[in-house]
């Protein structure tokens, strides 16, 4: 199947996946959307793209794009994404899918009544790096424990701290954290947390911890002033493995028995991979993603859910 993409938002990620889809040489980005015509018109010009509509229902009524990737805030991924599946449109969503567990499990449910491809955009499931520690996780003996931190300067994105757009760093950035223990070491058991909130009452830090049904506690901290190590560590009884930046990590970093070995991936764009295994799946005619699947995803927002109910 040729794809045809529509990008739904001039997001700050946005031209990243417009490079990886180009990269990899699987698809066409066809058309861009914006809430205006002017920044439309701008950024179609900045990144190549033929045709630029000031409004997304513009987008999804273009017959020309038959898959749609959505990178608007938070907030509104979930009633875009359910828009452009009504319009038959196959869809990326970027992470987190939804911020509700019942609306990615209804976004899930409409895309198997219409017959089309649904996937949450997680890129880190997808990077060599990460796949070679999952490969090899057997080196490592019984693993008992893992950490996460993650820090980022949030001023780029003005909307980082509105309540009402999905701000915070816990659904940007902690559902790399909760998807990755869940992807690796089965359903999140128990979760829990402290955040540093501002007075709107979004969080701006925070420190995570959790089990996961095969015993594997895990603790996930991550502050957008604080200047962590942002790397994942994971332990077993035989040693541990480093994954630096873990979320567009590039190599792996093994200690085990006293020995260490560095496992290099580098690549121009992290998203290259992800952009490849759709096609891969839409070749195959494939409704969902056998990676980032419903379970993942729904498993995610619900950790994630569960924290904020807590606080």
């Amino acid at each position: 199947m040729e794809l045809r993409y529509g990008i739904l938002s001039t997001s700050s990620i946005a031209p990243r996946f417009i490079a990886a889809v180009r990269a990899c040489g699987k698809g066409e980005i066809v058309a861009l959307s914006s809430r205006t015509q002017d920044k439309a018109t701008e950024k179609a010009a900045a990144w190549n793209i033929t045709k630029a509509y000031g409004s997304h229902e513009e987008l999804l009524a273009d017959k020309d794009v038959n898959i749609v990737y959505i990178s608007n805030v938070n907030t509104a991924h979930y009633p875009w994404a359910k828009a452009a599946l009504l319009a038959g449109k196959h869809v990326i969503c970027e992470k987190p899918c939804t911020t509700q567990e019942a609306q990615t499990k209804e976004l899930y449910a409409l895309a198997r009544e219409k017959g089309l491809f649904f996937m949450e955009a997680q890129k880190m499931l997808f990077l060599p790096a990460v796949l070679a520690v999952k490969e090899r996780l057997g080196d490592l003996g019984e693993i008992t424990m893992a950490e996460l931190s993650h820090s980022f300067a949030a001023s780029y994105n003005g909307w980082m701290f509105d309540e009402k757009a999905g701000g915070g760093p816990l659904l940007s950035s902690g559902i790399y954290a909760v998807q990755l223990m869940a992807w690796l070491f089965g359903r999140i058991t128990d979760i829990r947390g402290t955040a540093s909130k501002l007075d709107t009452g979004v969080e701006w830090q925070y420190i995570l911890t959790g089990c996961t049904e095969s015993g594997v506690l895990f603790s996930a901290k991550n502050s957008t002033k604080a200047t962590l190590d942002n790397t994942c560590r994971i332990f077993g009884e035989k040693g541990w493995v480093e994954l630096p930046n873990y979320w567009k990590a590039r190599k792996a970093i093994f200690h085990v028995d006293g020995k260490e070995e560095i496992l290099e991936f580098p690549c121009e764009h992290e998203l290259v991979y992800e952009a490849e295994h759709i096609a891969d799946c839409m070749e195959k005619g494939l409704l969902n993603s056998p990676v980032i699947t419903e379970e993942i995803s729904v498993e995610g927002i619900r950790a994630i859910e569960k924290v904020k109910s807590l606080w």
